[in-house]
């Protein structure tokens, strides 16, 4: 199959496909940090939408969306960033494609579009984190749990508000805590678990394969 991977710059999903013999392509306006510079378009994504894919899955920015910035949202709705972060995610939700898959937290899509196909957590494929995840879905299952372990630490704020500490309080490479809005934890939080790429992956590849297309 040829597969793109849109708005992922550490591969994870690129190279689980990659692994079982797919031409898989991941894409980003930042380059690559899984180590396949050959695999990954440095670029806008939107011209590739034009080109024939046999699947695509796309990981569109939430920053705009997600209602864990609720509290911006006016001034969001005002600058116009809010609409356009809407109008990216319906790209790949109206793209030319049999199969698709869109991923995103928990924000305003539910409602202005529709609710999401299907909810999954890190912890339901390997990984003792929480991190709620919604999947959009067209031509495409629902992923089956592959193994279920705990939930994970949690990192309670100065506010008392429970949060998973793998997103809100880890190190950098030099051992030192992140700050809360750095560039280097964005880019964390929005990485894909291992687990659930290789899910994604195997059984995407399953059902396309039992479909005999």
């Amino acid at each position: 199959m040829k597969v793109l991977i849109a708005c992922e710059e550490s591969q994870e999903v690129c190279k689980a496909f990659r692994e079982l013999g797919h031409e898989a392509f991941s894409c980003d306006i930042l380059p690559c940090s899984g180590g396949h510079p050959e695999w990954h378009f440095q670029q806008d994504v939107i011209p590739l939408l034009k080109e024939k894919w046999d699947m695509i899955i796309a990981f569109p920015p939430c920053t705009d969306l997600a209602v864990s910035g609720a509290k911006h949202f006016k001034r969001k709705r005002e600058d116009g960033s809010q609409q356009k972060s809407t109008e990216f995610f319906m790209l790949f939700a109206n793209a030319d494609c049999e199969r698709v898959a869109i991923e995103n937290p928990v924000g305003i899509m539910s409602s202005i579009w529709r609710k999401p196909d299907q909810i999954i957590q890190p912890f339901m494929f390997g990984h003792e984190a929480k991190k709620t995840t919604c999947l959009w879905l067209k031509g495409l299952p629902k992923l089956i749990p592959t193994k279920i372990v705990s939930e994970g630490e949690f990192y309670i704020s100065p506010k008392g508000d429970k949060m998973p500490k793998w997103s809100h309080d880890p190190v950098g490479k030099d051992g030192k805590k992140l700050a809360y809005n750095s560039q280097e934890i964005k880019i964390l939080r929005s990485k894909t678990f291992p687990g659930i790429a290789k899910a994604m992956a195997a059984q995407w590849s399953e059902y396309v394969k039992g479909a005999g297309k």
